[in-house]
C-alpha cells in the first residue's frame, strides 16, 4: 500500500468531492492521504471518514493545502476558478500532479494554471469521461467533414445547482467543433441569444442551456442542414464516471514531464 500514489481532494464536502473521496478509498491504484475544505468550514479538524458518515479512516479534513500536498503525490481539484489558481501554485512548488475538473475559467485563470505547469504535471478537462472525449473528437471530425451550409449547435443540461453556463464540457465541444473547421471559438460563439436577434449568422456555433433538477450532465452536438441533421450525443447518469476518471488521469500523471495536458492525452485519444 505505501507504493501506491498518495492523493489529496480539494472541496472535500461537496458533492464531486465526497464522490472522488469515495473513489480513491474504493480503488486499489491509489489510497487518499489529504482533504481539503475552506477556512472555517464544519468540516475542519475532523476525520473525513466520519464526516461522510463511516468510518474513521484516518484522513483528517485540513485547509492547509501546503501542508497536505508535501505528503502527496496528487491532488484532485473540482472547486472554483481563484481556489484552483491558487492550488495550483501549490502543487507546483511541492511538485505533484495537479489534476484539474474546475470549470467556468476565465483567460486570466488560465494563464496562472499555465505558469504553475511550468514546474508540475496539470492534467485539466472541461469532463474527464471517456465518453465525452471520444464525443470530442468525433465533434472535430464531423466538423471538418462539413461546410458552413450545416449549423453548429452545442446544447447542454446540468443540475440546477451548477453556477457556470455554458459548461465546460460544452465549450470543450465548441473549442472541438472549431478546432475541425479551422476557426477560434471566440470568433464564432453564440450564446447569448434573446428578443430578436436577427437571422443566424452562417459559421457561428451556437450554445443553448439547461438548468434543473438533478441532471448529472447531457450534452448535445447537432448539425443542421437542409433536409438532414446530425446529433452527436453524451448521456451522464452516474457523476462517478468523472471521478474515475480523475483518478486515472492523477496516476497517469506520475509518469509524465511537467506541462498541461488533458484527457485526450492521458486516454491516448
Amino acid at each position: 500500500m505505501t507504493d501506491l500514489p498518495g492523493i489529496v481532494i480539494t472541496g472535500a464536502s461537496g458533492r464531486m468531492g465526497q464522490m472522488l473521496i469515495k473513489t480513491v478509498l474504493g480503488s486499489d491504484k491509489a489510497k487518499l492521504v489529504g482533504a481539503i475544505e475552506r477556512d472555517g468550514h464544519d468540516w475542519i479538524g475532523q476525520d473525513v471518514g466520519v464526516v461522510m458518515g463511516g468510518q474513521p479512516i484516518g484522513v483528517i479534513v485540513t485547509s492547509d493545502a501546503a501542508a497536505a500536498f508535501v505528503q502527496a503525490n496528487a491532488v484532485i481539484d473540482f472547486t472554483a476558478p481563484s481556489a484552483t489558481v491558487a492550488f495550483a501554485q501549490a502543487a507546483a512548488e511541492a511538485g505533484i500532479v495537479h489534476v484539474i475538473g474546475t470549470t467556468g475559467m476565465e483567460d486570466e485563470h488560465l494563464s496562472q494554471i499555465a505558469t504553475s505547469a511550468a514546474k508540475a504535471t496539470v492534467i485539466r478537462a472541461g469532463n474527464m469521461s471517456l465518453g465525452v472525449n471520444l464525443l470530442t473528437g468525433l465533434t472535430k471530425k464531423v466538423a471538418a467533414a462539413l461546410g458552413e451550409e450545416f449549423d453548429i449547435e452545442v446544447i447542454e443540461a446540468h443540475h440546477n445547482k451548477k453556477v457556470d453556463a455554458p459548461s465546460g464540457t460544452a465549450l470543450m465541444l465548441g473549442e472541438a467543433a472549431a478546432e475541425g473547421r479551422g476557426v477560434k471559438l471566440s470568433d464564432v460563439r453564440d450564446s447569448g441569444r434573446d428578443g430578436i436577434t436577427g437571422a443566424r449568422k452562417t459559421g457561428d456555433i451556437g450554445f443553448a442551456v439547461i438548468r434543473g433538477g438533478d441532471i448529472v450532465g447531457e450534452h448535445d452536438v447537432l448539425f443542421a442542414g437542409e433536409g438532414e441533421r446530425i446529433i452527436l450525443r453524451h448521456v451522464a447518469t452516474d457523476r462517478g464516471i468523472f471521478a474515475r476518471g480523475a483518478l486515472r488521469a492523477a496516476i497517469w500523471g506520475q509518469d509524465q514531464a511537467p506541462g498541461e495536458y488533458d484527457m485526450m492525452d492521458v486516454l491516448g485519444l
